[in-house]
Parts: structure tokens; C-alpha cells; sequence
């Protein structure tokens, strides 16, 4: 079969956008064509279109009269209007996570632990409702690019599932390590929260997708969320906390840890942790403690290789793994951290879905599903872990 060509274009000039750009080289079922991106920041845009041999728009518009798919890799607070201009366009759109959020009330002096967490919600609820009707009018669909869901540790667990029948019991999982490198991470306003959306959105989403796995496998009917506990707390930020200079701590009003609890309308529970204040690199990992099965998903660290190294000059020019802190003594040195981390399978995957049609792994009702968890789990922490009701999209 001949492969068919689609035209893509990236809206964004940072971070994501370049581990975006290098997972679309790696496509091999599709020929996929990188048009051109689209930044607000002209000079970081101008320089990113440059480095990569493509053209740069002045405006979204313009991109999307060219492409047919737009990666949308902008700060979480710009998701919803980059996300829906596409969709009213009949274009597919990868969105990177979290889906979307609440990002304050537009005031000077807003902050995160003063907010009304319940306002936060319904306004999450809102953006989320926006772009199900956008996608619903639209020609094109949403695809939520979270890379947990493709990574091949919780793709192996989906087989599993599938073809065992498994009942999931219990999931618990982490995403940890020493603080992100964003200068807008440390702002709720821009963010949308601290760690527990974050962070706490990669193993939760994973945590939403496996049991939507196992009840379409039994029964064709996904299994939902049906309520959250939570606590959140700033760690860095109180008092007594002690800068040694390898955590960072100058967020301004968000959370650095946060603890879910996830009962399932089938009555099963996922109890995941996520937090800025663990040294060492990422702890990236989910378990699976079903009926007949238990699974241990280690996306980040994992023993695929190991070194040693007696002096850290030796591993000047040698990248080991993302923010370990140190390459000198043993180190869980990845041999291709982007493959573990399931970023180009979920490229290829979403590309298939684009040419040909496949049914995507994660999809927008899976973000919305993640949102509507983590703004209730929001809420729990502000009630000192009382138990909130999830309220789910569709399906």
C-alpha cells in the first residue's frame, strides 16, 4: 500500500515542540510532511523553522490554510482556543497534556492556594465541554498526546488485559523528580496547578486508559472513574524546607506534592503520587495488581542498560538519562529514552489514525476524563482529602 502524505504543522517553539518534531521523523507508516510552525514567540519560531528546513507562519491561520494536522505544543492556557481554531478548520489536532484547565481569574494577584477550587472545576469543565462540541461539529478529531498511554511497558500491559480478561484490582504508580525546567511551571495562572495536574496528569491517564481497556474487553463498556480523594501540599514553600540547591524551589503558589485516590464505579481503586521534590532523575512507573496478573511498568528508571562512571568529566559529551543530576557512579543510562517513553509510537499511531483511519489509543475522552479527575482531586485536597465525585464525558 502506498503510503499516504499528510501536511503537519506545529503551533509552538518550545520544548514539546521539539520532541514532537523528532518523534514525527521517526514515523515510518506514513509520509508525513512538516510544513511549517507557528509561534507567538517570533524569534524562538523563526529560529526552531531554521534549525529544521521549514517555513515559519506569522499566525495560526495562515498555517492551518496549509496543513492538515497541528500539533499544538503551547503552554497549557492556550490549549482550548489553538485546539478548537483547528477543529473548526476540519483539521486533526495532536494536543499535548494536560488537556486543558483553570488558569485564574485574569487578576494581578491571583493565587493558587487562595482560589476557590470549586470555581476551578467548573471552569475546567467548561474548556473540556468547548472542545467535545468543537470535535463534535468537526471533520477532525482531538488526539491527546500522552505518551504514557504508547509507552511500551502499558502497551504490553493492554495485551494483557485483552487477551487474558483480567480483572484490575488495584494501580498505583508515580511520576517524580526534582522540578520542572518551565519558568511558567511555577505560576498556577499558566499552568493551570503545580505537580498534581502537572505530573500527576502522565499516571493517572495511564491508570484512566487501563481501565478502559479491561472493561471493553469483558464487556465492550469502558470502566469510568467515579470519585477522587486527594491531598496536595507545597513543600518547598513552607518555612522550614532547606535549599541545598539540587531541588528547585521558587514556584510561586503551586503544589510540589500531591497523593490520589481513585475509586472506579466498578469499586476498584488506582492510588498514585506525584511530586517536585525527589532526587536522583524521573521515577516514572505504574502497577497493575489484577485477578489473575500483576505487572510492574518501569517507563523511567529501567535496567535496560547500566554504567558506571568513576569520574563525570568521562561522560561530558555522553547523555545518560533526563535530569539525573550527576552521570558520575551507576546510573540507569537509557539507550533511547524517547522509545521507553512511548513518544514515537505515539506519533506513528496517531499519524495511522490520520491516514488510514485506525481507532487512537488516547483520545479526548480520555484528557476529558483526566481533567474532570484531577480539578475534582483539587477540590478533595481543599477539603483535606474528602471524597468528590468524578464526573465523566460520553462513551
Amino acid at each position: 500500500m502506498k503510503k499516504k502524505l499528510i501536511r503537519s504543522g506545529i503551533v509552538g517553539s518550545g520544548f514539546s515542540a521539539t520532541f514532537h518534531y523528532e518523534a514525527i521523523t521517526k514515523i515510518y507508516g506514513t509520509d508525513v510532511q512538516v510544513v511549517g510552525v507557528h509561534s507567538l514567540d517570533r524569534e524562538g519560531g523563526q529560529a526552531y523553522a531554521m534549525n529544521r528546513d521549514i517555513r515559519f507562519f506569522d499566525s495560526l491561520d495562515s498555517l492551518l490554510s496549509e496543513v492538515d494536522v497541528i500539533h499544538v505544543c503551547v503552554p497549557p492556557m492556550a490549549h482550548e482556543p489553538v485546539a478548537i481554531a483547528g477543529l473548526k478548520q476540519d483539521k486533526f489536532v495532536i494536543c499535548e497534556k494536560p488537556l486543558t484547565g483553570y488558569f485564574g481569574n485574569g487578576s494581578n494577584d491571583f493565587h493558587w492556594d487562595r482560589c476557590d477550587k470549586g470555581v476551578a472545576l467548573e471552569t475546567a469543565l467548561g474548556s473540556v465541554d468547548r472542545m467535545l462540541a468543537a470535535e463534535s461539529a468537526s471533520a477532525g478529531r482531538l488526539l491527546y498526546a500522552e505518551n504514557w498511554v504508547y509507552a511500551p511497558a502499558i502497551q504490553k500491559e493492554r495485551e494483557i488485559l485483552e487477551k487474558t480478561g483480567a480483572q484490575i484490582l488495584w494501580i498505583h504508580g508515580e511520576e517524580a523528580h526534582s522540578g520542572s525546567h518551565s519558568v511558567d511551571y511555577a505560576y498556577a495562572a499558566r499552568c493551570g496547578g503545580g505537580v498534581l495536574i502537572g505530573k500527576g496528569c502522565h499516571p493517572l491517564s495511564a491508570a484512566l486508559y487501563l481501565k478502559r481497556v479491561e472493561g471493553r474487553a469483558r464487556n465492550g463498556k469502558p470502566i469510568r472513574p467515579k470519585s477522587v480523594s486527594a491531598r496536595a501540599h507545597a513543600i518547598t514553600r513552607i518555612s522550614q524546607f532547606r535549599d541545598e540547591g539540587h531541588i528547585r524551589c521558587d514556584y510561586y503558589d503551586i503544589d510540589d506534592f500531591a497523593m490520589i485516590h481513585v475509586e472506579f464505579e466498578d469499586g476498584t481503586l488506582a492510588t498514585l503520587v506525584t511530586s517536585d521534590i525527589v532526587l536522583g532523575g524521573i521515577h516514572n512507573w505504574l502497577e497493575v495488581c489484577a485477578n489473575n496478573h500483576r505487572s510492574i511498568c518501569n517507563i523511567n528508571p529501567n535496567t535496560a542498560m547500566q554504567t558506571y562512571n568513576p569520574a563525570e568529566k568521562n561522560f561530558d559529551a555522553i547523555y545518560v538519562v533526563e535530569k539525573i543530576g550527576t552521570k558520575q557512579g551507576w546510573a540507569c543510562t537509557s539507550p533511547d529514552e524517547d522509545w521507553f517513553t512511548g513518544y514515537p509510537q505515539e506519533m506513528e499511531a496517531f499519524y495511522r489514525t490520520i491516514a488510514y483511519g485506525e481507532p487512537p489509543e488516547s483520545d479526548l475522552l480520555l484528557a476529558a476524563d483526566s481533567i474532570s479527575t484531577i480539578y475534582s482531586a483539587y477540590v478533595s485536597a481543599d477539603q483535606k482529602g474528602a471524597a468528590v465525585d468524578v464526573k465523566v464525558f460520553g462513551d
